[in-house]
């Protein structure tokens, strides 16, 4: 059975007792950094082995993690921090692993996704996740194809060093927005900035701001993505 376990992103406590219990239990475990996650498990004194599962290695051992699940053998698929496969490798070995009929299974916890869109204050009935932008090639077109969404709340990952250009580039391509700036989500420095794509880009020249990030933009249409729903 293959598990895939999201972890904290930034405050142990967000580890949950049966993410404790499967990373104890299986296996194996792989994950995106295997120093990040030996420190992980160390805290929670798990002491299975970790084998390295990133960008580099995923080739091989989509193969291997195959081979180890037809043989009956339990395995945990980590990140460096939240949920798998959101924005991260992982998907690919799911994949597989559906393709050889071979149960998957999702521990829920942790994610910067939805954690941030909880704080933000903006609607997220609808919404696109874009992960991290194109630093190059492809940006000015795909900022282009977001400048239609009109409704959809748009949700971004990006880094301090290029939060004030992602602005800049926002406001040229898409036109000025209303944002969210989420930094340091359940860390002891998580803060929340809002206001148009000028007034952060005024703060930040200012006052330049550290850690991880997700920008969440406003569709255009303000409250267009709203809609009544007698659901919870």
């Amino acid at each position: 059975m293959l598990y895939i376990v999201a972890t904290p992103i930034g405050n142990l406590e967000d580890m949950t007792f049966r993410a404790i219990r499967t990373l104890k239990e299986v296996d194996y475990i792989f994950a995106e950094d295997t120093r990040v996650t030996r420190k992980l498990l160390g805290h929670y004194v798990i002491k299975n082995i970790v084998y390295s599962y990133d960008e580099h290695t995923k080739q091989h051992q989509v193969a291997n993690i195959i081979n180890l699940l037809k043989e009956e053998k339990n395995i945990a698929l980590v990140t460096d921090a939240g949920t798998p496969c959101i924005s991260d490798p992982g998907y690919e070995v799911v994949d597989e692993a559906h393709k050889n009929n071979i149960k998957v299974v999702a521990i829920p916890g942790a994610s910067a996704l939805t954690a941030s869109a909880s704080i933000a204050g903006i609607s997220m009935r609808r919404f696109c996740f874009e992960g991290f932008l194109p630093k190059k090639k492809g940006r000015q077109t795909l900022l282009k194809q977001l400048a239609e969404e009109k409704e959809r709340t748009i949700v971004i990952y990006e880094s301090p060093f290029r939060i004030e250009k992602t602005l800049r580039d926002i406001e040229t391509f898409m036109g000025k927005r209303e944002v969210v700036i989420v930094r340091e989500i359940t860390k002891i420095y998580e803060e929340v900035l809002r206001g148009s794509t000028t007034e952060l880009i005024e703060k930040l020249e200012k006052n330049p701001i550290k850690g991880e990030i997700v920008l969440l933009v406003e569709g255009q249409q303000k409250g267009g993505n709203k809609y009544v729903d007698d659901t919870d």
